[in-house]
């Protein structure tokens, strides 16, 4: 089976909170436009995510319609958050003359405007416990890890890399082996890439999408977060990380997925060829 071809984009606007499947999207100078631009951090500006808060998985967002026809738009968008319980909000525009504050992803500490304390309140009431809502301005440079990358690759709040690709192949091998299959959007991908034998994304270290080559820098290491389920917003057990370890393991790691850095901005689209590129 060699027919690779781009069958799922997901984007994230809010680092952590649930996706948004699109067939048509754009690539801009931290990734997908708007994946990650937003971020839930709690009084010490620390990120929030899955990890300690699995019922953040509840909460799910929209983009204007005009934003998910063409992937563009004039100004800041328009992003609406939705709770079973605590209804609809929508996220107002953050003002450029906000002061800027200073938040941490992982160890990576960045500066990041408020979007506002009605935004704030919204959040806190629907995960629980006190949080803010940030936005990653464009001037912002986030530097992703040069061992992998190289200087000037940047990102907004994804944990480390711009992309994250994983083959059908890769899913459709691991439900065979799992007590009860999982979908793809438990493991939080950007890209999906059907019509390739299981895991071959491995051994890719450069790939086409239409016009647009990327880097595959790193396999993705996988945590709780793949435990949790996206409808309840609880942990399920200790699959599928339980089954990963006995054939994805390294050290004390398991991996699933691969990290990846685009080198140029440009749209691209489900069905597109994924030419794997040589050399």
């Amino acid at each position: 089976m060699s027919d690779p071809r781009l069958s799922e984009i997901w984007l994230y606007p809010v680092k952590s909170l649930g996706g948004i499947q699109v067939d048509r999207w754009r690539l801009d100078a931290f990734g997908l436009y708007l994946d990650r631009r937003w971020m839930v951090v709690d009084r010490d500006g620390n990120f929030m995510t899955q990890r300690e808060y699995p019922q953040m998985a509840r909460i799910t967002p929209a983009l204007a319609e005009s934003i998910e026809a063409s992937g563009r738009t004039v100004g800041q968008p328009v992003l609406t958050l939705h709770h079973p319980e605590h209804g609809t909000f929508d996220v107002p525009h953050t003002g450029h003359g906000v002061p800027r504050v200073t938040v941490r992803v992982w160890s990576d500490q960045v500066q990041a405007l408020p979007v506002g304390e009605e935004a704030d309140s919204w959040l806190s009431n629907a995960i629980g416990v006190c949080c803010r809502l940030v936005w990653f301005p464009d001037d912002v440079m986030r530097q992703v890890d040069t061992r992998y990358a190289e200087k000037g690759d940047r990102t907004a709040f994804s944990d480390g890399f711009p992309l994250l690709l994983i083959g059908q192949g890769s899913l459709d091998d691991l439900n065979q082996r799992l007590p009860e299959p999982l979908p793809m959007r438990r493991f939080r991908p950007n890209l999906v890439v059907s019509g390739t034998d299981p895991y071959i994304e491995d051994t890719w270290r450069r790939i086409q999408i239409g016009n647009i080559n990327l880097r595959v820098v790193k396999p993705c290491s996988r945590c709780i977060i793949t435990t949790v389920d996206p409808e309840t917003g609880c942990y399920t057990g200790k699959e599928p990380l339980k089954t990963l370890a006995t054939y994805r393991r390294r050290g004390n790691r398991v991996y699933f997925g691969q990290n990846l850095v685009h080198e140029a901005r440009g749209e691209i689209e489900v069905a597109m060829v994924v030419e794997p590129v040589r050399g």
